[in-house]
């Protein structure tokens, strides 16, 4: 009874403890609440620390060169057949010349940054600041720390020229339709964006095949932003594929000469 009294204890901890995320976004509250004195203290300076945020995240990533951000569950063990799955892509990437980069905790995230080290490239951590707290991976070796979410999604996407996406939850999910979002509305390159796990994978497709794209919420070609796979060495090869062509186009936009093969 006291074992369950102490957890439910912690619970209580992790809710009542505030998120920078959830103190940034209660502005409109605290106008409610007319509390003059922490808008005009708190608020104003905690631009300073996102700025400092975004600065420490370009400072540290600006020249790690062509990367795959690789997102998926931090709840799947070793045991899982996913992970080594996970562990294989990412190794097979590095080979590649693509460095890695995860959200740094557990699950996919250090089964991705497992296969970066044993490549030999750059493995990348970007920790977020949760109310139960999440370790960084030991398989990390540059890791960033970050209290906002927008900050650090910023860094997955800006550093990236292509994701792979394995099976998880509400965070995956919102980094996939983000990344989705960001190439559908042309905010950034057409990067390849590969979904790993039919099985998984597949009643989300069906859904937005017959639903939503049946409804016109979205076009046909959208879909077609999408690849789904559940081989390691056909992922990399899509991603290896559709880099050299998009170099290929830019040196031809740019009057340059062939830039080469791989990254």
């Amino acid at each position: 009874m006291s074992e369950r009294r102490n957890g439910l204890s912690r619970e209580r901890a992790q809710r009542s403890r505030l998120t920078e995320d959830e103190l940034f976004l209660r502005t409109a509250v605290e106008h409610l609440e007319e509390l003059p004195s922490v808008v005009a203290k708190g608020e104003a300076w905690r631009v300073f620390r996102i700025m400092g945020e975004f600065v420490e995240g370009f400072d540290e990533l600006m020249g790690l060169g062509p990367a795959v951000s690789i997102f998926g569950s931090a709840r799947t063990q070793p045991d899982d057949p996913g992970w080594a799955q996970c562990v294989e892509t990412a190794r097979r990437l590095g080979e590649a010349g693509f460095s890695i980069i995860t959200g740094g905790g557990p699950g996919m995230m250090e089964a991705a940054n497992q296969g970066a080290r044993e490549a030999g490239v750059p493995s990348v951590g970007l920790n977020i600041e949760l109310p139960f707290e999440q370790d960084l991976n030991p398989h990390a070796d540059l890791k960033i720390h970050f209290r906002y979410f927008f900050v650090r999604k910023t860094m997955f996407v800006k550093y990236a020229q292509a994701f792979v996406i394995f099976p998880g939850g509400f965070g995956t999910m919102d980094e996939l339709f983000e990344s989705l979002t960001l190439i559908q509305t042309g905010k950034i390159r057409d990067f390849p964006l590969v979904l790993f796990g039919s099985d998984y994978w597949g009643g989300l497709l069906d859904w937005l095949k017959n639903t939503v794209q049946e409804e016109g919420k979205i076009s046909p070609q959208d879909l077609d932003l999408i690849k789904v796979t559940d081989s390691p060495q056909e992922a990399v090869d899509h991603i290896v594929s559709r880099f050299t062509a998009d170099l290929k186009l830019r040196a031809e936009e740019n009057g340059v000469p062939d830039l080469g093969q791989s990254p």
